[in-house]
């Protein structure tokens, strides 16, 4: 299924990442290290290559549709995360 998010948010995201994080998300999915950059945003297509991320002009550096989550699901795992951005909870109102 793919995911909307902004731009700022993907980026965001990628600098909540550990170090050497880009290298594991890599390794276990086979991948070039230069395409998960490519991924969140890097322009290194002679090492690299595009993996299911469209980006249109928009607010927030751009709208980014990510029709591949595979490398998104890998970064929510590192994270701990089951989504991103989180959703927040809204309480009952009495």
């Amino acid at each position: 299924m793919a995911k909307t998010l902004t731009f700022n948010e993907l980026r965001s995201f990628k600098d909540k990442l550990p170090d050497g994080s880009m290298h594991k998300i890599a390794d276990e999915l086979e991948l070039d290290i230069e395409t998960v950059r490519n991924y969140f945003g890097g322009h290194n297509y002679k090492y690299g290559s595009s993996v299911g991320i469209h980006i249109e002009p928009g607010p927030d550096g751009g709208i980014v549709v990510l029709d591949d989550t595979t490398i998104f699901d890998k970064a929510l795992e590192i994270l701990g995360l089951s989504d991103y951005p989180e959703t927040p909870v809204e309480e009952d109102r009495v």
